[in-house]
């Protein structure tokens, strides 16, 4: 049963009940010895797997300069490996469908970012201060009836 209390210099005694205690983040890790993620981004998703390697790159069974001809979109999927040094330890593989270039680009770097905090749980606090491992949840609004786009309305005449 509960206690009653007869001043307020009892309430320290009270027996308090237990923190919360934050996750601890650990190894996950398959049989093969890979970590595995997804990554999304408007309607792209990308399944990413990494293994110790020599830093190899394949996007559905190409290399990455020949999926992702502009370099800009290269840049984006090296930006997790650069912040934490990892560009030649890791190799990467992708199976990424859905959206366009530049959304399967994006969901890609989300993958790598958590796929190399699965592998490699340190590494967690500075990916999430760059905000890698945030899903960037915008996406297309969807067209509405009586306009002629989400919100464009049809051209107006007087006569």
């Amino acid at each position: 049963m509960a206690e009653v209390l007869q001043s307020l210099s009892q309430l320290g005694e009270v027996a308090k009940p237990d923190q919360p205690v934050a996750p601890v983040h650990v190894k996950k890790v398959d049989a093969q010895g890979r970590a595995y993620a997804t990554g999304k981004r408007k309607n792209a998703i990308a399944r990413v797997w990494i293994k110790p390697g020599s830093g190899k790159v394949t996007v559905n069974g190409r290399d990455q300069e020949v999926y992702f001809a502009r370099p800009v979109l290269r840049l984006v999927l090296q930006q997790p490996l650069q912040l934490v040094d990892r560009m030649t330890q890791y190799d990467v593989i992708v199976s990424v469908k859905g959206g366009g270039l530049s959304g399967q680009a994006g969901a890609v770097r989300h993958g790598i970012s958590k796929a190399l905090t699965f592998y490699e749980p340190e590494l967690r606090s500075p990916l999430k201060k760059e905000g890698f491992l945030t899903r960037d949840s915008r996406v297309v609004e969807r067209k509405k009836f009586g306009k002629a786009k989400a919100r464009r309305s049809f051209q107006f005449s007087k006569r």
